[in-house]
């Protein structure tokens, strides 16, 4: 698991001081993995037992094992035009075997139990998502049903009970429209799912079920200018794909085929 999944993990129990020590790991990444206690504790104002309460609250036993952590997990690699289809044919690959390898069980079961659900999807990449995933699980009989704004979450909203489920797709998961509607649902008791960028998010962090994509960007450009690289958002697509046919096995199994 990476470190920004154990952090949206453990976000409710995260104080300010713990994400000031969190925001300065992830701004420092490449030296926080070499940075012993000491020096982290100076750099974040703090007190080397801080350091590892901080630890702890992740589900380390203390600042060694998260450090090895960090030193596990390999920096964002950066692609360039130079045999560009090979790089994405390779990260192509290595978005399926972390897709096919994911358990869907808990999203399964909420969908499966869901008395109706809802999506909302943030922007234009988003909302196509959203129709594949209606489209996929239509296959079955779940329809659901797409919220376009915010009027219509406010009418829907006084309807909602436990046993609906929301669905939010969203790249950032700090959209303000969405995490406000993220908030109003948990204070309803209503669960709901979100498909966002793996990064410490406040979608994911409040979401009953969060599963998350690594979008890469290849520069196709000579120039290595970030407004003119090529995302490849294919990894949303292939995690609703990989989703509904564990769905349906999963599906399968309760019922015994």
């Amino acid at each position: 698991m990476r470190l920004e999944e154990i952090i949206n993990r453990h976000r409710n129990e995260l104080n300010d001081t713990d994400m000031a020590i969190w925001k300065y790991i992830l701004q420092h990444r490449a030296e926080a993995r070499h940075i012993s206690i000491h020096e982290l504790a100076r750099a974040c104002a703090v007190s080397s037992t801080t350091i590892v309460r901080f630890a702890q609250k992740l589900g380390f036993d203390g600042f060694g094992e998260l450090k090895a952590v960090m030193k596990m997990e390999e920096p964002a690699k950066a692609f360039y035009r130079e045999d560009v289809l090979k790089d994405l044919q390779g990260f192509y690959s290595q978005t399926a075997a972390k897709v096919f390898k994911r358990n869907f069980d808990s999203a399964s079961r909420l969908m499966h139990e869901a008395n109706r659900v809802f999506a909302f999807a943030s922007g234009y990449v988003q909302n196509n998502v959203v129709q594949e995933l209606k489209r996929l699980f239509f296959y079955d009989n779940v329809l659901i049903y797409e919220i376009n704004g915010h009027e219509e979450f406010r009418s829907i909203a006084r309807t909602l009970t436990k046993d609906d489920l929301f669905v939010f797709v969203s790249l950032s998961g700090e959209t303000p429209q969405v995490v406000e509607f993220a908030r109003q649902l948990q204070l309803l008791d209503v669960p709901f799912i979100s498909i966002t960028k793996l990064h410490d998010n406040t979608l994911a962090s409040l979401s009953t079920v969060n599963l998350y994509v690594s979008p890469a960007r290849f520069q196709l450009y000579n120039q290595d200018d970030e407004h003119t690289a090529f995302q490849s958002m294919m990894p949303y697509f292939m995690l609703v794909e990989v989703w509904y046919v564990k769905y349906r096995m999963y599906i399968n199994r309760q019922t015994g085929q």
